[in-house]
C-alpha cells in the first residue's frame, strides 16, 4: 500500500507541474539588419504592440522549463496561433523546440508564411500554446503584431465566367389547333383513296377473290399495309430518318412482292393458270 501511495502521489504531482516561459525575447530588424526593436516579454503583464513593415523581420525566442525547478522540457506540441479579432481568421503555425526546452521562431514579411492568415489594419494576437502527455497543456499571450494588410487576391483570367448568369426567359409556342373537320376528311380520304381504289379492283375480279390469299399476291398486299402501318407508327412515335431508312426497306420487299403479283395476274389473265 505505500509503494502503491508513493507511486500515486508522484503521479500526481507530475501532473500538476505547469509549464512556462523562461528568458522570451522579440527583436525586429529592418531590410538592412538593423535592429529596429529588441526587449524581453513578460508573460503575466499586457502584451506590447510590435509593427512589421514589408520588408522587415521578427524573431522570437523563449525556453519552455517547469515552473517548479525551473528544468527544460521539450513539450509534445508547440505552436504560435496568429489571430484576427475583426474578421475572425486565424493561422497556426509549428514550432520546434528541442529537448532542451530551447525554441526560436522567425517571421520574415517579404517571404510570409503560408500559415500567416490574411490580415487587415487590426493587429493579429500573437500567443503561444503548449502540449504535453506529462504536464498540464499552457497558452501565454505574446504580443499584438502589426503586419501590412494582405494585397486582394489576383483574378483568374476565366473568374467572370462563374459570376451568375441572367436568367434565362423561355417562350413557349402556343398550344397547336386543330385543323379544320373538311381539311381533315379531305387528307383522311386521300391516305384510304389507294385502299378504295384497291378494293374496286378486288370487286371486278369477283369469283377469282379467293386467289388474292395465294402465296404469289398475298405479300404484296401485306407490304402495303406494313406501307400504312409504317406512317402510323411515325404519327405517333417515329422520326424522320427512321421512317426513311424503314420505308427504304419496305419499298424493296413492296417492289419484288409487286413485280411478283402483276407476273401472276398476267398468267391468270392469259389462261396459263
Amino acid at each position: 500500500m505505500g509503494v502503491l501511495r508513493c507511486c500515486l502521489l508522484a503521479l500526481l504531482a507530475v501532473h500538476a507541474a505547469a509549464l512556462t516561459l523562461q528568458s522570451p525575447r522579440v527583436t525586429v530588424t529592418g531590410p538592412d539588419a538593423a535592429q529596429l526593436f529588441s526587449d524581453s516579454l513578460s508573460v503575466d503583464g499586457p502584451p506590447p504592440t510590435l509593427t512589421l513593415g514589408p520588408d522587415d523581420a521578427l524573431k522570437l525566442t523563449f525556453q519552455v522549463v517547469e515552473s517548479e525547478g525551473g528544468k527544460g522540457v521539450q513539450p509534445h506540441q508547440a505552436f504560435l496561433r496568429f489571430y484576427d479579432e475583426t474578421t475572425g481568421e486565424e493561422g497556426i503555425q509549428p514550432v520546434r523546440v528541442t529537448p532542451g526546452g530551447k525554441a526560436k521562431f522567425e517571421l520574415n514579411m517579404s517571404k510570409p508564411p503560408a500559415s500567416l492568415p490574411p490580415s487587415s489594419t487590426a493587429p493579429l494576437k500573437v500567443s503561444l500554446l503548449l502540449g504535453s502527455f506529462t504536464h498540464a497543456p499552457a497558452k501565454y499571450t505574446l504580443f499584438d503584431l502589426h503586419v501590412p494588410p494582405s494585397q486582394p487576391a489576383p483574378a483568374h483570367p476565366d473568374e467572370p465566367s462563374f459570376h451568375a448568369l441572367p436568367e434565362i426567359q423561355h417562350t413557349f409556342r402556343p398550344e397547336p389547333v386543330l385543323p379544320p373537320r373538311p381539311v381533315s376528311a379531305t387528307f383522311a380520304g386521300l391516305v384510304l383513296a389507294p385502299w378504295a381504289l384497291l378494293l374496286g379492283l378486288w370487286s371486278q375480279i369477283g369469283p377469282r377473290v379467293p386467289r388474292l390469299f395465294s402465296p404469289h399476291i398475298l405479300p404484296f398486299v401485306a407490304s402495303l399495309a406494313a406501307f400504312e402501318g409504317l406512317l402510323f407508327w411515325y404519327w405517333v412515335d417515329l422520326r424522320l430518318g427512321e421512317v426513311l431508312l424503314y420505308g427504304g426497306v419496305l419499298s424493296l420487299v413492296t417492289a419484288l412482292t409487286g413485280k411478283q403479283a402483276l407476273s401472276t395476274i398476267g398468267e391468270w389473265r392469259t389462261g396459263k393458270k
